[in-house]
């Protein structure tokens, strides 16, 4: 019973994290750094985000990936929802997409590093969750290449300098991604605070170890 409380638990927070990151991505950093316009290449979406892998490897650490599976699901569910109440389809499949595969390559990886230095499953599962999170959510979302499933969106596809700052062109939608995984590199080093300071509350249940060996 106490174990079902402290999945809904989570359930709860991975749909919180969900919701607050589709709202989030909506305003552009309104400051300006080195002279780059943050608003063009950042949103604080991309600060939300990355604690849905927060909360997938708490609960891979605590029950397991049988459990954590269905609370990515879960979220899954509420990403589509969601996404589809306030973005174009494409953004939608786009964001559906990049969550599911993203949360179940973190699980795949922080399962088998679980045994290692307590730092590296969770750290390494979510740099790996995120970098294929960002490249399909930015692919399906803004490269002509999938215009089947959505219209471009002219602006994402103009050449730009790289990041803003270098000489070097390239379509705008490619120094959003490269910004986006650099915030979540950042946040995934961040995000081994709060879980470093919960394992001694969270610990795994019993054969949650063995079974997932």
């Amino acid at each position: 019973m106490q174990a079902n409380r402290i999945t809904l638990i989570y359930v709860l927070m991975m749909t919180l994290v969900v919701i607050a990151s589709n709202i989030l991505v909506q305003y552009p950093l309104p400051w300006t750094l080195f002279g780059i316009n943050l608003g063009d290449i950042l949103t604080f979406g991309a600060f939300s985000y990355p604690v849905a892998f927060l909360v997938t490897d708490l609960t891979n650490r605590q029950f397991g990936p049988r459990v954590a599976r269905k609370v990515v699901i879960a979220g899954f569910a509420v990403a589509i929802v969601f996404s589809f109440a306030v973005a174009s389809p494409r953004i939608a499949i786009a964001s559906g997409s990049a969550f599911l595969l993203g949360q179940l390559l973190d699980i795949s990886v922080f399962n088998t590093l679980r045994r290692q230095t307590w730092w590296r499953a969770p750290l390494v599962g979510s740099l790996f969750g995120s970098a294929l999170d960002t490249l399909v959510f930015f692919s399906l979302a803004f490269a002509p290449f999938f215009v089947m499933i959505g219209p471009n969106e002219p602006f994402a596809i103009e050449n730009a300098p790289v990041l803003g700052v270098f000489a070097a062109e390239t379509q705008r939608w490619v120094s959003w991604a490269l910004t986006d995984f650099g915030v979540k590199l950042l946040m995934g080093l961040v995000m081994l605070l709060p879980y470093g300071a919960l394992m001694s509350t969270l610990k795994p249940m019993p054969g949650v170890e063995k079974a997932a060996a």
